[in-house]
């Protein structure tokens, strides 16, 4: 049997989303929910399913709805999470919602709480770990290829001119940068950061984030809205003590480098994935198969608890900008 899909929010990221869904040959999307009734009007004709403006009446309707994807935006992206996951939680119904899971920690820990104390499956979409070149360098670290890990590199950047709040750059983007991080690293321990605005900006658009890993891992952000254009998104190397590895653009190139030899293995588009814009399908896809094959909430792969983390990183990052410090992650 496939899954009856409800989603909310209806504007770019939601309607991605909603295409995904509406491909697979396991889906099917019953109901979409857009307080703008206009979206929600147009996204109920383009996928053949009811429309609502809200998420009560959505869940009250009576339709089966066995995973929804919750991608409202708001202020830094995430500001209209928070009500409406817990909405959809508290429906008992399992949520994929979008990154940031939110910049109130305060909200996040509680979305969380909620859902582990339902135990329902609640996943982010923190799409820049589920790409073949990510999951094959994870595969290799795991298999202690690289030997005893000690350094890791992030690199991402885009040109993206909005204004909004002082740390809209910090807080929109780099969920996605520090999950790459964690996915190969583990929790982080310490850190340390510096900001700049860039030319005409009023807000922080650029960073330099220090952290130190619990295993003893040193890392290094390096973020910004005012770089990258046609080539340099997101550049991710981890170095052990007997190899390192390399990702570029994302999930474009893969490369290992062995230590102690000369013979580089070089790898371009891993799994026929050529560009950035695929990983919104390999991770929407990996969280319909956790769902038909009825996957522990704990066992979903970028967990809502993952994301939390993520964002207690940025804060801690904000905190030492502003305080002039090295901050500790209290978990």
């Amino acid at each position: 049997m496939g899954l009856n899909v409800a989603v909310v929010g209806l504007g770019g990221i939601g309607n991605t989303h909603a295409r995904i869904y509406h491909g697979h040959d396991d889906c099917n999307i019953v109901a979409v929910c857009d307080a703008l009734q206009d979206k929600a009007d147009k996204a109920a004709k383009d996928y053949e399913c009811q429309a609502f403006y809200s998420i009560a009446d959505m869940v009250q309707s009576g339709l089966r709805i066995d995973v929804a994807s919750m991608c409202t935006a708001g202020e830094e992206n995430g500001g209209d999470h928070y009500q409406a996951t817990l909405e959809l939680l508290s429906a008992g119904i399992p949520v994929l919602g979008e990154k940031p899971i939110s910049n109130n920690i305060t909200h996040a820990r509680e979305m969380v709480a909620l859902a582990k104390e339902k135990n329902i499956r609640y996943g982010i979409n923190l799409n820049h770990r589920f790409t073949p070149a990510a999951i094959r360098a994870k595969e290799w670290v795991e298999a202690g290829r690289l030997g005893e890990l000690n350094i890791i590199n992030m690199t991402m950047w885009i040109n993206n001119p909005n204004e909004s709040s002082p740390h809209f750059h910090m807080r929109a983007l780099h969920p996605h940068s520090i999950d790459v991080m964690r996915y190969f690293c583990g929790d982080v321990l310490k850190v340390q950061a510096f900001f700049k605005k860039g030319k005409g900006r009023q807000i922080w658009s650029n960073v330099q984030v220090n952290m130190q890993f619990e295993n003893g891992v040193v890392g290094h952000l390096t973020g910004s809205y005012d770089a990258g254009g046609s080539y340099g998104l997101e550049t991710c190397e981890v170095v052990g003590a007997e190899g390192r590895f390399v990702i570029r653009e994302a999930c474009v190139g893969l490369e290992f480098y062995p230590r102690f030899s000369q013979e580089v293995e070089t790898y371009q588009n891993l799994g026929g994935m050529l560009g950035f814009p695929e990983t919104f399908g390999s991770r929407i896809t990996r969280w319909i198969e956790q769902n038909l094959e009825a996957a522990a909430p704990e066992d979903i792969d970028a967990r809502a608890e993952d994301a939390l983390k993520g964002q207690l990183i940025i804060e801690a990052a904000i905190e030492s900008w502003e305080n002039d410090s090295v901050v500790t992650i209290n978990y």
